[in-house]
C-alpha cells in the first residue's frame, strides 16, 4: 500500500498580504500565516510523517516548522529541493497584481496566472516547472511512497499545481481551473506511477 503524500501551500507570506508577484523573492510568512499554519498541523495530527521537505526560499521553510509543531513532530526527517521553488514571475516579480490587471486585461491576466504555456520574460511558464518539478516527484518521492513511507511537501502554488497536475491528470486546459489554497492540505495515496488512487482534503 502507498504511503502518505501530503501536499501543503506556504502559509501566507509578506508579499501575498500587499497582493504582489512574489515568484523567487525570498520573503517570509506573516504571524498570521505561521498562525495558521500552526493550526493546519494540528489538523493533520492523524498522520505521522517520515520526510518532510521544503523549497529553498524560506517561505516553504517556516511553514514546515510551523506545521510540524502544530503536528508535534518537530524532529522528523527534512530535506529541501529547488525543484518545489515557486515560478518564477521574471519581468512581473513584485508587481502589484491589480495594477497588471489593469493594464493588461482581465484575459491576459488569467492567461498569465493560470495557462499553461504562457511565456513570461525572463521567467517561467507553469509548463517550465511542471518540466522541473515532475522528475524530482517521479525519482524520488514516488519510492518512497511505493516504501510506504508518509511524506509531507510544503511547496508554491504553481509548484503545488504542476506536481497535482500529474497526480490527478489533469489537462493542460483544465489546470487553468485549478488552485491551491493557503491553509490546506490534500493527501493522497499513489499507485505505483504516483498517480492519484485516493484523496482527502484537510483545511481550516
Amino acid at each position: 500500500m502507498s504511503g502518505k503524500l501530503i501536499l501543503i501551500r506556504h502559509g501566507e507570506s509578506e508579499w501575498n498580504a500587499l497582493g504582489k508577484w512574489t515568484g523567487w523573492t525570498d520573503v517570509s510568512i506573516t504571524e498570521e500565516g505561521a498562525k495558521l499554519s500552526r493550526e493546519l498541523g494540528g489538523r493533520l495530527k492523524d498522520f505521522s510523517v517520515d520526510v518532510a521537505y521544503n523549497s529553498e526560499l524560506k517561505r516553504t521553510k517556516e511553514t514546515l516548522d510551523a506545521v510540524l509543531d502544530g503536528l508535534g513532530q518537530s524532529d522528523v526527517e527534512r530535506r529541501e529541493s529547488g525543484a518545489i521553488n515557486e515560478r518564477d514571475y521574471g519581468v512581473f516579480t513584485g508587481k502589484l497584481k491589480e495594477q497588471v490587471k489593469e493594464e493588461i486585461g482581465d484575459e491576459a491576466y488569467l492567461l498569465l496566472r493560470r495557462g499553461w504555456d504562457r511565456p513570461i520574460q525572463d521567467g517561467e511558464s507553469l509548463k517550465d516547472v511542471y518540466t522541473r518539478v515532475l522528475p524530482f516527484y517521479e525519482q524520488e518521492i514516488v519510492p518512497m511512497l511505493n516504501e510506504g513511507k508518509n511524506v509531507m511537501i510544503v511547496g508554491h502554488g504553481n509548484s503545488l499545481r504542476a506536481m497535482v497536475k500529474y497526480i490527478d491528470g489533469i489537462s493542460d486546459d483544465d489546470i487553468s481551473s485549478f488552485e491551491f489554497g493557503h491553509n490546506q492540505a490534500l493527501v493522497y495515496e499513489v499507485d505505483e506511477s504516483g498517480h492519484q488512487s485516493s484523496k482527502i482534503t484537510v483545511g481550516l
